[in-house]
């Protein structure tokens, strides 16, 4: 059995997750962008091994300095879920990165890249460190307007996909569409969603933001500089970790960084929210029914 666990950041999922995996005797796959990086831990969110009780798989896979990508995520994900699948052993497929969620569970496909992909990334790369955002987003928007309109100028992860698309001779916008066509790899998967009323999640989001700086986010942050890493593409992109480091090269104060995470941490989540409503497949769950892991069980086992 496949179940798909998905929504907003800060709601609930890896613990409801977890449990359901304790519940079915089986193991939770991360869909999260970025906690397959070894050194970000707190800003993720990322489940503390003593809090993870079943195992868990799609954590801590590759250092920032590594490249990663959705296409190596997908063929990792369907490998751990296909040998689960031999065991019989129930999957929990547990994120908010809706790309991964799609890319684990959905027939969708990646272009081969290969070694040219790694060297094309690599090269946009080096025009971002040298000349910047507005630089990099300016050549998508001159070689594929359509597509440089999907996409945010500052999300210089994703101009540099739809510039590497482009190389290709493929469309990002194309690509894109084709998020609308639901069609799933794996037959039977369970999808439940896990929701909050906006208001109750921003107060909680702001409030996980301030647990994470108690926990020692400023020093996760310190310890990437230190250790070089700090001008990875995805140190820089990341929430959390961008604005903190922006205040300690002194580009804004210490209560100007937080507020920014806090503002950027909300976004992301109705984007998200945006993302996964359109899925029709989705049962939701009000994170704030109690006990959660019955509301979840009850739909499951309809």
């Amino acid at each position: 059995m496949i179940v798909a666990l998905v929504g907003p950041t800060g709601v609930g999922k890896s613990e409801l997750a977890r449990d359901l995996a304790c519940r079915m005797c089986g193991v939770v796959l991360s869909a999260d962008a970025l906690q397959v990086y070894r050194e970000l831990n707190i800003g993720t969110a990322k489940l503390p091994l003593a809090e993870r009780r079943v195992r868990h798989f799609g954590l801590d896979l590759v250092s920032l300095d590594q490249s990663w990508s959705a296409a190596r995520y997908q063929r990792y994900a369907r490998g751990v879920i296909e040998d689960c699948q031999a065991k019989d052993q129930p999957v929990i497929v547990c994120g908010g990165t809706g790309l991964y969620v799609r890319a684990a569970l959905d027939e969708f496909d990646f272009a081969s890249g290969g070694q040219t992909g790694n060297t094309l990334r690599k090269r946009y790369e080096a025009l971002l460190a040298d000349q910047g955002a507005a630089a990099l987003y300016a050549l998508l928007e001159e070689r594929d307007p359509v597509s440089a309109e999907r996409v945010h100028p500052h999300n210089t992860r994703r101009v540099i996909r739809a510039l590497e698309l482009c190389d290709r001779g493929e469309s990002y916008a194309q690509r894109s569409a084709g998020f609308k066509d639901f069609r799933s790899h794996y037959p039977g998967v369970r999808y439940l969603g896990l929701s909050k009323e906006r208001a109750t999640l921003y107060r909680d989001l702001d409030a996980r933001v301030e647990g994470m700086l108690a926990a020692g986010l400023l020093d996760e942050v310190c310890a990437l500089r230190a250790a070089g890493l700090a001008k990875t593409p995805t140190a820089r992109q990341a929430i959390g970790y961008k604005e903190l480091l922006t205040y300690l090269e002194g580009g804004s104060s210490y209560e100007e960084a937080v507020a920014a995470i806090k503002q950027n941490t909300r976004r992301y989540a109705k984007r998200q929210m945006t993302f996964f409503s359109a899925d029709p497949r989705i049962s939701w769950i009000d994170g704030g029914t109690y006990p959660l892991l019955d509301a979840a069980w009850s739909i499951l086992e309809k």
